[in-house]
């Protein structure tokens, strides 16, 4: 009988410890997701890539505006004809990250700071959350909800 209770006690801390470092690996995978997808499309320009961060029905909520991967991927087209395009650097300062079963949320601020020959132009603040659901590909935004913040 101890036996068995000491298997058992075993096994449970075991299982125990597999969900932790998931949900630390999950955490670390959804933090990855926001600033790539940053860095991918919207630093970049690129609207290739939304199908690799967004859902086929993703939702960009900014400043009051609807946006959805056909608008977003449209004024990323347009942003590349203007010349010069201005170089950003994204920092996301992480405040929180909560994962459920196949669904997770995130809380952030986003800095993003715009360039032209080294020299800043533009700074801008946002404070954001965004959904993300787990798929056959692994986690993707499903929503985004942005809130400027004026500069300081």
């Amino acid at each position: 009988m101890k036996r068995l209770n000491s298997l058992i006690l075993m096994m449970f801390f075991i299982t125990i410890s597999f969900a932790q470092v998931s949900d630390v690996t999950d955490k670390t995978q959804i933090k990855n997701l926001v600033i790539e997808s940053f860095d991918e499309i919207w630093s970049k320009l690129n609207s290739k890539n939304i199908d690799k961060y967004y859902t086929k029905d993703f939702l960009l909520l900014e400043d009051g505006e609807v946006w959805n991967n056909d608008s977003i991927a449209n004024y990323l087209d347009n942003a590349l004809l203007r010349k010069p395009n201005p170089k950003r650097m994204n920092t996301i300062e992480i405040i929180e990250v909560k994962i459920a079963n196949n669904m997770a949320w995130i809380a952030y601020h986003n800095h993003a700071t715009f360039s032209i020959d080294n020299k800043v132009i533009r700074k801008a603040y946002w404070l954001e959350s965004a959904t993300a659901i787990l798929n056959e590909n692994g986690w993707k935004l499903e929503m985004l909800h942005s809130t400027r913040i004026k500069n300081e």
